[in-house]
C-alpha cells in the first residue's frame, strides 16, 4: 500500500469517526431538533434574547418543508462538488497535456501503454 493509500485511508477513517461519534455518545438529545443547522440555532438563540426581535429582511423563497428544503441544500452541494470535481480534472489534464507535448513520460503514460510497450 502505497504511503498516499495509507493517508487515504486514514482521512476516510477520520470522517466516518466525526461522523459517528455524535449519533453514538447522543450530543444531540438534550435538544429539540438534534442536528438543526445553524440557522435554526441563530433564530433560537436570538428568540430567547428578545422576543419582539424583527428581521432586518425575509428570505426570497421559503421551502414549504424541511425535506424540500434539505433536498435543495443536497443539491447545491452536488453542484458545487461537481463544479470543483471539473476544475481539478481540467487543470490535470492541462498538466498531462503540456508534460507530454515537451515529452515527459508521466505515470499514466506507462500504464495506458499496454502490455510490451
Amino acid at each position: 500500500m502505497s504511503r498516499n493509500a495509507k493517508i487515504n485511508s486514514l482521512l476516510l477513517l477520520l470522517v466516518a469517526v466525526l461522523a459517528v461519534v455524535p449519533l453514538v455518545f447522543g450530543l444531540g438529545d438534550h435538544k429539540e431538533e438534534p442536528f438543526a443547522g445553524a440557522d435554526a440555532e441563530a433564530e433560537a438563540a436570538i428568540t430567547e434574547i428578545d422576543p419582539d426581535y424583527e428581521p432586518w429582511f425575509s428570505p426570497l423563497y421559503e421551502p414549504p418543508s424541511g425535506e424540500i428544503e434539505s433536498a435543495l441544500f443536497a443539491l447545491q452541494a452536488a453542484i458545487g462538488a461537481g463544479v470543483l470535481a471539473y476544475y481539478f480534472g481540467l487543470r490535470r489534464g492541462r498538466r498531462q497535456g503540456a508534460q507530454r507535448a515537451q515529452g515527459v513520460a508521466t505515470e499514466t503514460d506507462f500504464d495506458d501503454a499496454g502490455p510490451g510497450a
